[in-house]
Formats: C-alpha cells, sequence, structure tokens
C-alpha cells in the first residue's frame, strides 16, 4: 500500500517521466542505426546499410510526435524556471536524437556506394578510431543526460576537441592514401572522407546536448565559454 503521507506525482512529473522514457528509446534505436551502419561500412554490407536506411522512417515519425506532446505540455502546463529548461531540452535533444539517425544514414549510403566501386576500401586509421570512439560518447552522454550528471557532460563537451582531430585526421590521411591512384580509389576516398564527416557531426550534436544537461542542472551556458576548459585545467 502506498505512503499515505508521500506526495502525489503532479501531470507535469509524470509527463516529463514518460517524455524521458521516450527520449531514451529514441535514442537507444539512433544509437543502435550509428552502430549498424559502421558495420555495415567496415564490412562494405550493402544489405545491412539498406535495413539502416529503413528505420528512418520510424525515427522522423517520432520525433513529429515528440514535438507535438512537448508544444502540448509547454501550452497546458505553462512550466517555468527548472521545468522550462527541462522541457526546453528535450525539445532540443528530440531534434538532436533524429539529427544522428540522419547521419546514421548518410553513412550507410556511403556503404552503399564503397559496395558498388571495384576496389577494395583501405579505411584509415584515424576513421577507424572515429568509428569507435563516437558511438562510445553516444552511449556516455545518454547515461549523462538520464543522470543529469553536469560533471560528466563538462567531460564530454571537452573530449569534443579529441573528436574534431581525429576529424582532421582523417582528411589528412585519405588526401595521402588517394594521392595518384585511380579514379574508384580516388571515389572510395570521398566516400570514407564523407562518412568521417558525418561521425564529426554525431560528435557535435553529442557536445550539444551534453552542453544543455549543464544548462539543466546548473542554470548556465556553457556554449562560446571557457567553463568547460576552466573545470578541466
Amino acid at each position: 500500500m502506498a505512503d499515505q503521507h508521500e506526495p502525489a506525482e503532479s501531470p507535469y512529473q509524470r509527463d516529463i517521466a514518460a517524455l524521458r522514457r521516450r527520449l531514451a528509446r529514441q535514442s537507444t534505436l539512433a544509437v543502435g542505426m550509428l552502430e549498424a551502419a559502421l558495420d555495415a561500412l567496415w564490412s562494405v554490407d550493402p544489405e545491412v546499410a539498406e535495413l539502416v536506411r529503413q528505420q528512418d522512417d520510424a525515427i522522423d515519425a517520432e520525433e513529429v510526435a515528440m514535438e507535438q506532446e512537448i508544444h502540448r505540455i509547454m501550452t497546458l502546463l505553462h512550466p517555468v524556471a527548472r521545468e522550462f529548461r527541462i522541457i526546453s531540452m528535450m525539445l532540443s535533444v528530440n531534434h538532436d536524437i533524429e539529427r544522428v539517425a540522419d547521419h546514421a544514414c548518410s553513412i550507410a549510403k556511403s556503404a552503399i556506394r564503397l559496395s558498388g566501386l571495384p576496389v577494395v576500401p583501405r579505411f584509415p586509421t584515424s576513421l577507424r578510431e572515429l568509428g569507435e570512439r563516437v558511438p562510445a560518447t553516444c552511449h556516455r552522454l545518454m547515461r549523462a543526460l538520464l543522470d543529469e550528471d553536469s560533471d560528466e557532460s563538462l567531460a564530454i563537451v571537452k573530449d569534443d576537441k579529441v573528436l574534431d582531430r581525429l576529424d582532421r585526421a582523417v582528411f589528412d590521411e585519405l588526401t595521402a592514401m588517394i594521392a595518384g591512384q585511380t579514379e574508384h580509389e580516388a571515389a572510395a576516398g570521398l566516400l570514407l572522407y564523407r562518412a568521417g564527416r558525418d561521425l564529426e557531426r554525431v560528435g557535435d550534436l553529442m557536445k550539444a546536448i551534453a552542453e544543455s544537461v549543464v544548462y539543466i542542472d546548473r542554470g548556465t551556458i556553457v556554449r562560446h565559454s571557457g567553463i568547460a576548459k576552466r573545470r578541466s585545467g
């Protein structure tokens, strides 16, 4: 039997809890798409890549449904202060998760196009590392988001610089690899560079969500500031 003295859960709290669960499911699906797209890329498997692309419609539909639900809550419950920050963050995260799925689909398309080239692609070391770090960052961020862990979120903001360096290294490696190569080998290199850019942009999205988590916990906007740098110094 429930404690009669325990305060009743408000409509706002119930709605927020439901939104959290939906965001968790949505992010799990989007990150799963990213990991599957990378598997398709490394193995140059067009069938796996096509399965990734087929999941995108469901992500798009859920993004729209979530946005409509968030607008309903804002209209009916008029959240203020911390509640308003949480709702605003969820609206932003909902959009960012959909973009992660878009980048996963883009990587899948690159895998499909690679499979149609008469060459065996050579994957730069930096691209492989980027392909390991970005999904790991996604998982770290999802845990920080659910826990509203601003310390871990600030660490993720700082670590984005590593992803930026790897993205530049992918360009340098591929430039050296395709110099003087055949047309098909150059085309493969451009597709791999595109995949690297997609991964770097997913990293940027994770950074943006991490900044939102800090905003929820502390009410502080850390974009374009030295807060993360001072925190790590």
